[in-house]
């Protein structure tokens, strides 16, 4: 048994590495392709896009975009459905597109608390706006195509979340309980719910061929895209209407949209229209009409000012305006006043700084000159002690001649205490001898003081002991250490316990 499901892995993670392989050669293929041929020219379409930080108005509506059911606009993005469940929600482009070829980039991000989502998001280009349906939020039977962003596995066979590439002619009824397999002209697995950064999606359609490149959201790098599906010989509407569309079912996720972005692709040589020739004859002729209006509304106010006031007919009304050469003029004086202030400014901040720069200047000079005064005083304090010294050095030596001395005083009177005798020690020699060692023990007595007075006490040159630190107590014991440890275990497995039961409801739910 363990034999087969090690095999079983290997055979897995063989299929996943030659997925992934003919993955990355195919877009490396395509790349290479791509840079062999000249790429096209891109021009941005605001009137088909929406980004942030200004996506919205204060009234709540998308410029130039159309929003229904349960999408609700914000500055920075679109949320197309809540996490809520059994919600739709749609944006819409107000007018046509009639592009040849054109460029979408969408940048979205679908999370949600459960292991799975439901149900999922579509970007569409269709002959008409489906506000409302039970595509991914959206009308079924379209006229165009549609990039499906598919987050539950409605047939079970565990191949979701996916990306589908489905076309319609307007006769086709999506396929739900095969996740739309059957009818899917491309598709790839991508897992798009629950990324670190937004997902984004760029699809091209050039020269009859539909791209589908994924940016999985796992770095910020905006044009770290992958190869995800590609169409060819495909065949669209020639006009249709942009629209992102999304929807929850059981489960519910957020589905919001942050940027849409869409780009006219011309191919290298050929020359842009004209914008004359992108607006409809229509809109030309009410705009003329308009125009025409206004100019005839304020010739009228005019006639009517100059009656009202004679007084000033005869002077022209050019001069109660500006003209471009005095503008100019206007403009550059200015300029050149606003670059005087600056210049004055400028020069303020450098007086600021220079005489901050004097100070610290003053300061680190100021501290130069105490610590060399310090070392000074250091170096004559090295001097008296070694005066010290040597005057210690001396005491000593002078005690030790007064020691030898003694030593020589007391051996004489011990010599002298032997030869003399009873009758003889009352000689005038022995009291002469005896008076003359009395003085010169007063010599070495006077010596003695001289020193002490003249060095001090030797007691007071020696410093003082510092005490010993007292000694701290011990901050943990063993009893208290094996009662944390004792805590800390049960804390932690019952945290345990209380994950595991957790997970266990999570998947009895799910």
């Amino acid at each position: 048994m363990a034999v087969s499901i090690g095999r079983c892995l290997a055979a897995d993670a063989c299929l996943l590495i030659l997925t992934l392989t003919f993955h990355h050669s195919h877009a490396d293929n395509i790349v290479a392709g791509a840079s062999t041929e000249e790429a096209p020219h891109r021009r941005f379409e605001y009137k088909y896009s929406f980004k942030g930080p200004h996506l919205s108005q204060t009234d709540g509506i998308i410029p130039f975009w159309v929003h229904s059911g349960n999408a609700i606009p914000s500055a920075d993005q679109v949320r197309i459905t809540p996490s809520l469940r059994s919600q739709k929600g749609s944006v819409w482009t107000k007018n046509t597109v009639n592009f040849d070829h054109w460029e979408a980039e969408v940048t979205f991000r679908v999370s949600g608390r459960g292991r799975m989502g439901a149900d999922g998001l579509a970007i569409w280009f269709t002959t008409a706006q489906g506000l409302d349906g039970p595509v991914y939020g959206a009308a079924d039977n379209w006229n165009g195509i549609g990039i499906f962003f598919d987050s539950f596995d409605n047939d079970g066979k565990k191949n979701n979340p996916a990306v589908l590439v489905v076309g319609n002619n307007g006769k086709l009824v999506y396929d739900h309980p095969n996740d739309g397999t059957t009818q899917a002209l491309g598709t790839c697995l991508r897992d798009f719910r629950n990324k670190p950064y937004p997902v984004r999606a760029k699809i091209t359609y050039y020269k009859k061929t539909l791209t589908v490149l994924i940016n999985n959201g796992f770095t910020p790098d905006k044009d770290d895209y992958e190869f995800c599906t590609k169409v060819d010989n495909m065949i669209i509407p020639q006009e249709g209407y942009f629209g992102i569309s999304a929807a929850t079912g059981g489960l519910a996720d957020d589905h919001d949209v942050l940027s849409f972005l869409t780009f006219r692709l011309t191919e290298p040589g050929q020359e842009l229209p004209a914008p004359e020739a992108e607006m409809p004859k229509e809109e030309q002729d009410k705009y003329q009409e308009e125009f025409e209006n206004f100019q005839q509304e304020l010739d009228k106010k005019k006639e009517d000012y100059q009656k009202e006031h004679p007084e000033v007919q005869r002077e022209p009304i050019e001069d109660m305006y500006e003209s471009v050469n005095d503008r100019e003029i206007r403009q550059v004086f200015e300029g050149q006043n606003q670059i005087h202030l600056e210049i004055k400014q400028l020069h303020r901040q450098l007086a600021m700084i220079v005489d901050e720069q004097n100070r610290y200047v003053s300061v680190v000079t100021d501290e130069i000159s105490k610590r060399q005064l310090e070392l000074v005083g250091q170096v004559g304090s090295f001097q008296e002690m070694g005066a010290v010294f040597a005057t210690q050095q001396e005491i000593l030596r002078n005690l030790n001649e007064l020691r030898n001395s003694f030593h020589e005083s007391l051996k004489q009177i011990g010599a002298t205490q032997h030869q003399a005798n009873p009758v003889s020690m009352g000689t005038y020699e022995t009291v002469q001898h005896f008076s003359e060692i009395q003085e010169h023990l007063h010599v070495v007595k006077r010596n003695i003081e001289h020193l002490i007075t003249r060095n001090g006490s030797p007691s007071e040159n020696q410093g003082e002991k510092c005490p010993d630190p007292p000694k701290m107590p011990s901050c943990l014991d063993t009893i208290h250490f094996l009662v944390f440890v004792v805590i800390q275990s049960v804390l932690f497995f019952s945290y345990i316990v209380y994950k595991s039961q957790q997970e266990a409801a999570a998947k009895k739910f799910f």
